[in-house]
Protein backbone atom coordinates (compact mmCIF):
# COMPACT_ATOMS: atom_id res chain seq x y z
CA UNK A 1 0.00 0.00 0.00
CA UNK A 2 1.25 3.42 -0.90
CA UNK A 3 2.58 5.43 1.97
CA UNK A 4 0.99 8.32 2.40
CA UNK A 5 2.17 11.60 3.83
CA UNK A 6 -0.17 14.38 5.55
CA UNK A 7 1.64 18.01 5.97
CA UNK A 8 -0.65 20.62 7.57
CA UNK A 9 0.09 24.49 8.57
CA UNK A 10 -2.08 26.90 9.32
CA UNK A 11 -4.96 27.33 6.62
CA UNK A 12 -2.88 25.09 4.12
CA UNK A 13 -2.60 20.91 3.37
CA UNK A 14 -0.39 19.37 0.75
CA UNK A 15 -0.82 15.62 0.70
CA UNK A 16 1.75 13.48 -1.24
CA UNK A 17 1.44 9.77 -2.37
CA UNK A 18 4.50 8.25 -2.80
CA UNK A 19 4.26 5.22 -4.45
CA UNK A 20 8.26 4.09 -4.69
CA UNK A 21 10.72 4.09 -2.10
CA UNK A 22 12.57 7.14 -3.80
CA UNK A 23 11.25 9.66 -6.08
CA UNK A 24 12.39 13.29 -7.41
CA UNK A 25 10.85 16.42 -8.63
CA UNK A 26 12.23 19.70 -9.33
CA UNK A 27 10.46 22.99 -11.29
CA UNK A 28 9.98 26.65 -11.31
CA UNK A 29 7.56 29.07 -11.45
CA UNK A 30 6.91 32.89 -12.39
CA UNK A 31 4.42 35.33 -10.06
CA UNK A 32 3.31 38.28 -11.52
CA UNK A 33 2.24 40.37 -8.53
CA UNK A 34 1.70 44.61 -8.88
CA UNK A 35 5.20 45.09 -7.38
CA UNK A 36 6.89 42.82 -9.71
CA UNK A 37 7.58 39.33 -11.31
CA UNK A 38 9.10 36.80 -8.51
CA UNK A 39 10.70 34.11 -9.94
CA UNK A 40 11.57 30.98 -7.95
CA UNK A 41 12.61 27.09 -7.97
CA UNK A 42 12.64 24.35 -5.61
CA UNK A 43 13.78 20.61 -5.75
CA UNK A 44 12.41 17.92 -3.45
CA UNK A 45 13.50 14.22 -3.14
CA UNK A 46 12.66 11.29 -1.04
CA UNK A 47 13.44 7.80 0.38
CA UNK A 48 13.33 5.98 3.62
CA UNK A 49 10.39 7.52 5.26
CA UNK A 50 11.73 11.34 4.57
CA UNK A 51 11.78 14.04 2.21
CA UNK A 52 14.00 16.85 1.82
CA UNK A 53 13.21 20.02 0.07
CA UNK A 54 15.48 23.05 -1.47
CA UNK A 55 13.72 26.35 -2.66
CA UNK A 56 14.28 29.61 -3.43
CA UNK A 57 12.60 32.73 -4.93
CA UNK A 58 14.39 35.82 -6.39
CA UNK A 59 12.31 39.39 -6.00
CA UNK A 60 11.64 42.26 -8.82
CA UNK A 61 14.83 43.71 -7.02
CA UNK A 62 17.30 40.97 -7.23
CA UNK A 63 16.68 39.91 -3.84
CA UNK A 64 17.50 36.05 -2.96
CA UNK A 65 15.43 34.13 -0.40
CA UNK A 66 15.62 30.65 -0.03
CA UNK A 67 14.11 27.70 2.23
CA UNK A 68 15.73 24.40 2.71
CA UNK A 69 14.57 21.37 5.07
CA UNK A 70 13.49 17.90 5.69
CA UNK A 71 10.21 16.02 6.28
CA UNK A 72 10.38 12.59 8.07
CA UNK A 73 7.39 10.22 8.64
CA UNK A 74 7.51 8.81 12.01
CA UNK A 75 4.45 6.93 12.00
CA UNK A 76 1.38 6.72 10.63
CA UNK A 77 0.11 9.86 10.94
CA UNK A 78 3.21 10.72 12.78
CA UNK A 79 5.80 13.41 10.84
CA UNK A 80 8.42 15.53 12.16
CA UNK A 81 10.00 18.49 10.02
CA UNK A 82 13.30 20.89 10.27
CA UNK A 83 14.84 23.33 8.35
CA UNK A 84 16.43 26.74 7.39
CA UNK A 85 14.85 30.08 5.98
CA UNK A 86 17.79 33.05 4.80
CA UNK A 87 16.02 36.21 3.56
CA UNK A 88 17.42 38.34 1.07
CA UNK A 89 19.11 40.45 4.05
CA UNK A 90 21.30 37.29 4.94
CA UNK A 91 19.27 36.81 8.19
CA UNK A 92 18.17 33.34 8.94
CA UNK A 93 15.71 31.82 10.55
CA UNK A 94 16.03 27.90 12.09
CA UNK A 95 12.50 26.47 12.25
CA UNK A 96 11.52 22.63 13.32
CA UNK A 97 7.84 21.04 14.43
CA UNK A 98 5.60 18.19 14.52
CA UNK A 99 2.41 17.05 13.20
CA UNK A 100 0.06 14.52 13.96
CA UNK A 101 -3.35 13.57 11.44
CA UNK A 102 -6.27 11.34 12.65
CA UNK A 103 -9.51 11.90 11.38
CA UNK A 104 -9.26 13.94 8.89
CA UNK A 105 -7.60 16.69 11.09
CA UNK A 106 -3.94 17.76 11.62
CA UNK A 107 -2.36 19.11 14.75
CA UNK A 108 1.31 20.89 14.02
CA UNK A 109 3.34 22.51 16.82
CA UNK A 110 7.14 24.11 15.97
CA UNK A 111 9.36 26.78 16.99
CA UNK A 112 11.64 29.10 15.20
CA UNK A 113 14.57 31.03 16.19
CA UNK A 114 16.18 34.33 14.23
CA UNK A 115 19.78 35.57 14.19
CA UNK A 116 19.59 37.19 16.68
CA UNK A 117 18.69 34.69 19.27
CA UNK A 118 15.08 35.41 19.33
CA UNK A 119 12.45 32.81 19.21
CA UNK A 120 8.59 32.06 19.01
CA UNK A 121 6.47 29.25 18.69
CA UNK A 122 3.81 28.03 16.99
CA UNK A 123 0.39 25.91 17.56
CA UNK A 124 -2.01 24.94 15.36
CA UNK A 125 -4.28 22.70 13.12
CA UNK A 126 -6.15 21.65 10.08
CA UNK A 127 -9.77 20.16 9.61
CA UNK A 128 -11.25 18.65 6.38
CA UNK A 129 -14.82 19.12 7.10
CA UNK A 130 -15.81 18.35 3.37
CA UNK A 131 -14.93 17.88 -0.24
CA UNK A 132 -13.23 21.12 -0.51
CA UNK A 133 -14.14 22.52 2.91
CA UNK A 134 -11.07 23.37 5.33
CA UNK A 135 -11.00 25.10 8.67
CA UNK A 136 -7.99 26.04 10.33
CA UNK A 137 -6.95 27.70 13.39
CA UNK A 138 -3.58 28.45 15.80
CA UNK A 139 -1.86 30.90 18.21
CA UNK A 140 1.77 32.35 17.39
CA UNK A 141 3.66 33.58 20.44
CA UNK A 142 6.52 35.71 19.91
CA UNK A 143 9.75 36.43 22.17
CA UNK A 144 8.46 39.11 24.06
CA UNK A 145 5.54 36.80 25.33
CA UNK A 146 2.69 38.60 22.55
CA UNK A 147 0.76 35.82 21.52
CA UNK A 148 -1.94 36.10 18.01
CA UNK A 149 -4.35 34.18 17.39
CA UNK A 150 -5.63 33.19 13.85
CA UNK A 151 -8.73 31.25 12.20
CA UNK A 152 -9.56 30.76 8.52
CA UNK A 153 -11.84 28.59 6.40
CA UNK A 154 -11.60 27.55 2.74
CA UNK A 155 -13.65 26.60 0.60
CA UNK A 156 -13.11 24.93 -2.98
CA UNK A 157 -15.56 24.21 -5.99
CA UNK A 158 -14.28 23.84 -9.58
CA UNK A 159 -11.56 25.39 -10.45
CA UNK A 160 -11.47 28.35 -7.47
CA UNK A 161 -10.29 27.81 -3.96
CA UNK A 162 -12.17 31.24 -1.93
CA UNK A 163 -10.68 31.59 1.48
CA UNK A 164 -11.07 33.69 4.95
CA UNK A 165 -9.69 34.48 8.53
CA UNK A 166 -9.02 36.59 11.44
CA UNK A 167 -6.16 37.34 12.90
CA UNK A 168 -6.26 38.63 16.72
CA UNK A 169 -3.37 40.34 18.82
CA UNK A 170 -2.78 40.30 22.43
CA UNK A 171 -3.95 43.88 22.89
CA UNK A 172 -7.29 43.53 21.08
CA UNK A 173 -6.88 44.30 17.98
CA UNK A 174 -8.11 42.46 15.02
CA UNK A 175 -7.19 41.98 11.42
CA UNK A 176 -9.66 40.47 8.83
CA UNK A 177 -8.10 38.80 5.60
CA UNK A 178 -10.34 37.20 2.08
CA UNK A 179 -9.04 36.40 -1.41
CA UNK A 180 -9.43 33.71 -3.65
CA UNK A 181 -7.55 31.73 -5.91
CA UNK A 182 -8.15 30.28 -9.80
CA UNK A 183 -6.44 28.24 -11.96
CA UNK A 184 -7.32 29.44 -15.29
CA UNK A 185 -5.15 26.83 -17.28
CA UNK A 186 -3.05 24.23 -16.82
CA UNK A 187 -0.16 25.28 -14.10
CA UNK A 188 -1.41 28.64 -14.22
CA UNK A 189 -2.93 30.01 -10.86
CA UNK A 190 -4.88 33.85 -10.45
CA UNK A 191 -5.50 35.61 -7.22
CA UNK A 192 -7.83 38.29 -6.30
CA UNK A 193 -5.23 40.93 -5.31
CA UNK A 194 -4.37 40.76 -8.81
CA UNK A 195 -1.15 38.00 -8.63
CA UNK A 196 -1.04 35.56 -11.40
CA UNK A 197 1.28 32.27 -10.62
CA UNK A 198 2.52 30.46 -13.49
CA UNK A 199 4.23 26.60 -12.83
CA UNK A 200 6.59 24.27 -14.64
CA UNK A 201 8.14 21.75 -13.55
CA UNK A 202 9.69 18.35 -14.00
CA UNK A 203 8.95 14.32 -12.00
CA UNK A 204 11.61 11.60 -12.64
CA UNK A 205 12.28 8.13 -10.97
CA UNK A 206 9.53 7.08 -9.20
CA UNK A 207 5.76 8.12 -9.48
CA UNK A 208 4.49 11.15 -7.38
CA UNK A 209 1.06 12.72 -7.47
CA UNK A 210 0.18 16.34 -5.70
CA UNK A 211 -3.37 15.75 -4.85
CA UNK A 212 -5.41 19.12 -5.08
CA UNK A 213 -6.15 21.02 -1.74
CA UNK A 214 -5.49 24.56 -0.99
CA UNK A 215 -1.31 25.28 -1.08
CA UNK A 216 -0.70 27.85 1.14
CA UNK A 217 2.36 27.09 3.30
CA UNK A 218 4.17 23.47 3.71
CA UNK A 219 7.20 23.16 6.28
CA UNK A 220 9.76 23.37 4.29
CA UNK A 221 12.37 20.61 5.22
CA UNK A 222 18.87 19.88 4.06
CA UNK A 223 19.41 21.10 1.15
CA UNK A 224 19.19 18.73 -2.24
CA UNK A 225 19.76 21.93 -5.27
CA UNK A 226 21.22 25.36 -5.40
CA UNK A 227 19.29 28.21 -6.51
CA UNK A 228 21.73 30.70 -7.95
CA UNK A 229 20.16 34.28 -7.54
CA UNK A 230 19.50 36.35 -10.88
CA UNK A 231 22.34 38.87 -10.91
CA UNK A 232 21.22 42.35 -10.00
CA UNK A 233 22.31 45.04 -12.86
CA UNK A 234 24.19 47.70 -10.96
CA UNK A 235 24.00 51.20 -12.65
CA UNK A 236 27.51 52.69 -13.62
CA UNK A 237 29.26 54.55 -10.67
CA UNK A 238 28.76 58.64 -10.79
CA UNK A 239 31.95 60.36 -12.53
CA UNK A 240 33.96 61.77 -10.03
CA UNK A 241 33.36 65.35 -8.83
CA UNK A 242 36.27 67.27 -9.28
CA UNK A 243 36.31 70.17 -6.37
CA UNK A 244 37.73 73.70 -7.72
CA UNK A 245 38.56 76.04 -4.91
CA UNK A 246 37.75 79.32 -4.84
CA UNK A 247 40.65 81.97 -5.87
CA UNK A 248 42.01 83.24 -2.56
CA UNK A 249 41.36 87.07 -2.72
CA UNK A 250 44.09 89.33 -3.22
CA UNK A 251 44.25 92.47 -1.30
CA UNK A 252 45.34 95.65 -3.53
CA UNK A 253 48.08 97.11 -2.99
CA UNK A 254 48.47 100.78 -2.30
CA UNK A 255 51.93 102.42 -2.79
CA UNK A 256 52.21 105.75 -1.32
CA UNK A 257 53.05 109.07 -3.62
CA UNK A 258 56.45 109.91 -3.06
CA UNK A 259 56.65 113.23 -0.76
CA UNK A 260 56.64 116.19 -2.52
CA UNK A 261 60.65 117.68 -3.31
CA UNK A 262 61.18 120.93 -2.77
CA UNK A 263 64.02 122.47 -4.89
CA UNK A 264 65.28 126.17 -3.73
CA UNK A 265 65.42 128.38 -6.77
CA UNK A 266 68.42 129.21 -8.61
CA UNK A 267 70.25 132.37 -7.97
CA UNK A 268 69.24 134.57 -10.46
CA UNK A 269 72.24 135.39 -13.03
CA UNK A 270 72.73 138.35 -15.52
CA UNK A 271 73.66 137.31 -18.49
CA UNK A 272 75.12 140.59 -20.89
CA UNK A 273 74.89 139.15 -24.61
CA UNK A 274 77.97 139.49 -26.81
CA UNK A 275 77.67 142.33 -29.60
CA UNK A 276 76.81 140.40 -33.12
CA UNK A 277 79.67 140.25 -35.27
CA UNK A 278 79.52 140.23 -38.78
CA UNK A 279 81.50 137.84 -41.22
CA UNK A 280 81.29 137.96 -45.07
CA UNK A 281 80.46 135.05 -46.69
CA UNK A 282 83.24 133.07 -48.80
CA UNK A 283 83.19 132.46 -52.33
CA UNK A 284 82.55 129.24 -53.46
CA UNK A 285 84.57 127.47 -55.85
CA UNK A 286 84.31 124.52 -57.82
CA UNK A 287 86.60 121.39 -57.66
CA UNK A 288 86.85 119.31 -60.45
CA UNK A 289 86.62 115.46 -59.62
CA UNK A 290 90.15 114.36 -59.46
CA UNK A 291 92.08 111.20 -57.67
CA UNK A 292 93.59 111.14 -54.36
CA UNK A 293 96.00 108.13 -54.64
CA UNK A 294 93.19 105.38 -55.78
CA UNK A 295 90.15 107.15 -54.78
CA UNK A 296 88.29 109.24 -56.97
CA UNK A 297 86.88 112.57 -55.46
CA UNK A 298 84.04 114.23 -57.59
CA UNK A 299 83.61 117.50 -57.81
CA UNK A 300 82.38 119.95 -55.17
CA UNK A 301 82.71 123.28 -53.84
CA UNK A 302 85.60 123.91 -51.22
Amino acid sequence: MANRILIAAAGSLLLLVNASAFAWSGGHFNAYTPRGTYSGGHAMSCGGGSCGHAGGVVGPYGGLATNTGTVTRNAPGQFSNSGTAVGPNGRSVQHDGSTSCAGGTCNHTGDMTGSNGHSATTDGSVTRNGAGQYNSSGTVTAANGNSYNHSASTSCAGNTCDRSGTVNGSYGGTVTHSGSATRVSSGVVTTGGGTTVVHGATVSTGSTVVVGVPPVYVPPPAPIAVVAPVPAVMPPPPPPVVVVPAPVPVAPVVIAPPPPVRVAPLPMVVVTAPRPVYVAPRPAYVVPGHWVGRVWVPTHYA
